[in-house]
């Protein structure tokens, strides 16, 4: 199967010589949620706006739906809808006609049938004939996502869309996209908040510095990486993993009464028993035991901040 969205070695070098991309590649299959991850500067944005026109890739080559954003722009941005970080709207225009109006840009037919589920969806459909500086900014949000979604684009591309907004709107906004993906729609978004992409996405794409660090199915990524843990809280308190127990990856928390044992939990044997047994002999008693897994957020610190270290070395 093509992909819906190809980016082969795309480069953004601004007028003063900074490198936004360096050479991102990636296919984004039609269908699936791709959520990608980067801290501030990291070229999310930059990536975005090359692929939905905003801005000119200055090599490489990207393609929607088959059709390159260069030579064939309106083919390509025909295909996509895009909420943006920003919010900038008509302050004066209503609800509906704003809507409306986006749909027909994208020269499809009126059916206001269509619109109005989308508004209902949102919360919107009382507010229709409300204008937009009488919304609060959560509303605005809401129509931004409605205008994305007029034209009932192939890909949708939604950049921090849950940015500042309140939890109802976050919970809706992912029962939108849930619904999307379930009619085949391509959906790629930036989030701050990563324990929504943990939760949503099929793959996850870390970018820094303008370049992609990795793209990995979101359950291969947290079993590869993430870290499993076993917190060990003792009965009397230690000054120091005691010598027996040094052929263990076991770490001491500094107050001395909790030890924390790194595994591989898709390993066929974690050694917890051996721990266990081994600690026994030594005469040394727990009080609790408790497992934690890494989530997105520690592994993808973890990412950034080893790419950095790279970087500076």
């Amino acid at each position: 199967m093509q992909a819906m969205v190809e980016i082969a070695d795309a480069r953004k070098t601004y007028a003063g010589g900074f490198e936004a991309l360096k050479g991102v590649s990636l296919d984004i299959r039609k269908g699936e949620i791709l959520a990608l991850l980067g801290p501030n500067g990291a070229g999310k944005t930059t990536l975005i706006s090359c692929i939905c026109g905003l801005a000119v890739p200055t090599g490489g080559a990207i393609r929607v739906g088959g059709h390159d954003v260069v030579d064939e722009y309106r083919r390509a941005r025909n295909l996509i809808g895009l909420v943006p970080q920003e919010v900038n709207l008509e302050p004066f225009e209503r609800v509906w006609n704003t809507v409306r109006f986006t749909r027909g840009l994208f020269g499809r037919p009126r059916d206001d049938a269509r619109l109005e589920d989308i508004l209902r969806r949102l919360s919107l459909w009382d507010k229709r004939d409300a204008k937009i500086n009488e919304l609060s900014g959560g509303m605005k949000r809401r129509v931004l996502i409605a205008k994305a979604l007029s034209h009932d684009p192939e890909v949708l591309f939604l950049d921090e869309p849950t940015a500042g907004v309140d939890v109802e709107l976050r919970r809706d906004m992912w029962e939108i996209v849930a619904g999307l993906k379930a009619q085949g729609t391509t959906i790629i978004l930036t989030t701050h908040y990563i324990e929504e992409a943990e939760a949503i996405a099929d793959r996850i794409g870390v970018i820094a510095r303008g370049e992609l660090l990795l793209v990995e199915e979101t359950a291969a990524l947290m079993a590869r990486m993430g870290r499993k843990e076993l917190r060990i809280e003792l009965s009397s308190r230690l000054d120091a993993v005691p010598a027996a127990l040094s052929g263990f990856d076991l770490a001491l928390e500094e107050d001395g009464w909790t030890l924390v044992y790194a595994y591989d939990r898709s390993a066929e044997r974690t050694g917890i028993a051996r721990l266990m047994s081994a600690m026994g002999d030594a005469g040394i008693v727990l009080r609790d035991l408790r497992t934690h897994q890494s989530s997105l957020e520690e592994i993808f610190v973890d990412l950034v901040h080893g790419e950095r270290s790279e970087g500076a070395a």
